[in-house]
């Protein structure tokens, strides 16, 4: 795993790792065909590759740091082949040192070819799926693998459908406004530590819980307080977008804080832009509630374009307008 300037981690995968893993939240199971060193194989990229001009013998442009996928027609290649031509083909594949080769369709490879692979240390796996659904599945599990991601210090809820991320100063209460959110029926979906993840170009950020703190709260005064086993399956959300960021500040009498609600920040989390409010902590403030409304207005301006503040200022323009015009018996 590497780090760039920003922050921003990017990841390289083990075959091992990725063989262990592949299964757990997507509908595809691998059979390993031989047995080699996995942990030496990596996978660093997302996209996936039908190696046919490679067997064929046109390796110029072969892409063989990708997952190589064998389908009917590369299978079928193979065979039709006599055994010198089968092994100059294939070894056109082995000798570089490609991530793994999968075979779908429940495609076999011949033992010798099988050998070959193992010699050079190339795992091989085999899958029932077609070509087409087992390239959109591992394709998936990839970008998932290989987004950019990053770790926000926060808490994640999903407030009436909308997912809410709770940032600001250590100390403020973050948790206990995500603990009185959970209480009034909403979905913890992580706190303290939230890994954001953004696939490709997507303007979509997923939200998640970091699996070792899992769906545990700290509560200072209180200590640690399970979320799933106090408040049942319905309060936890396993990953939810983040559409809108409250961040949490100090009360400050000498801060301008927004009233009307007619400048709409936003911040930025790995290049995509999110609306912010802004929410000044002062005793007494029922935090959770305006944090219920935050999510609503969102609902109301994302479905029917509507916000507040500018309906308030056209009835205020109308009214003064109305005072404007001319009495009729003048």
């Amino acid at each position: 795993m590497n780090l760039d300037q920003k922050g921003i981690r990017k990841r390289s995968i083990t075959v091992a790792y990725f063989f262990e893993n592949i299964g757990s939240n997507h509908d595809i199971k691998l059979r390993r065909l031989n047995r080699v060193d996995e942990q030496k194989r990596r996978i660093s990229e997302r996209e996936l590759h039908r190696p046919g001009l490679a067997l064929a013998g046109f390796t110029n442009l072969f892409t063989y740091k990708r997952v190589q996928i064998l389908g009917n027609t590369e299978t079928r290649y193979l065979n039709h082949l006599d055994d010198a031509g089968r092994r100059k083909a294939f070894r056109n594949l082995v000798d570089f040192k490609i991530p793994c080769i999968i075979l779908t369709s429940t495609n076999k490879l011949d033992p010798e070819l099988l050998d070959m692979a193992t010699s050079a240390g190339v795992p091989v796996f085999a899958t029932r799926h077609s070509s087409t659904v087992a390239m959109y599945l591992i394709t998936d599990y990839l970008e998932d693998q290989f987004s950019q991601h990053q770790q926000f210090h926060g808490s994640m809820v999903d407030v009436c459908g909308v997912g809410v991320l709770l940032t600001g100063k250590s100390g403020l209460g973050k948790s206990e406004i995500a603990l009185d959110l959970i209480e009034r029926g909403h979905g913890l979906v992580a706190d303290d530590v939230v890994v954001i993840r953004r696939k490709g170009e997507s303007q979509a950020l997923n939200a998640r819980r970091n699996d070792i703190i899992d769906h545990f709260m700290e509560i200072r005064g209180l200590g640690v307080v399970d979320v799933k086993a106090n408040f049942g399956i319905r309060a936890i959300r396993d990953i939810k977008n983040v559409q809108v960021v409250v961040e949490l500040l100090e009360w400050n009498r000498e801060t301008d804080y927004e009233r009307l609600g007619l400048d709409m920040k936003s911040t930025k989390i790995i290049g995509v832009d999110v609306p912010l409010v802004q929410l000044p902590i002062f005793p007494g403030k029922n935090i959770a509630v305006i944090i219920e409304v935050v999510a609503l207005n969102f609902l109301l301006k994302h479905y029917s374009n509507y916000v507040a503040a500018e309906a308030l200022t056209d009835r205020i323009r109308a009214t003064i307008d109305k005072g404007r015009e001319p009495d009729d018996e003048n």
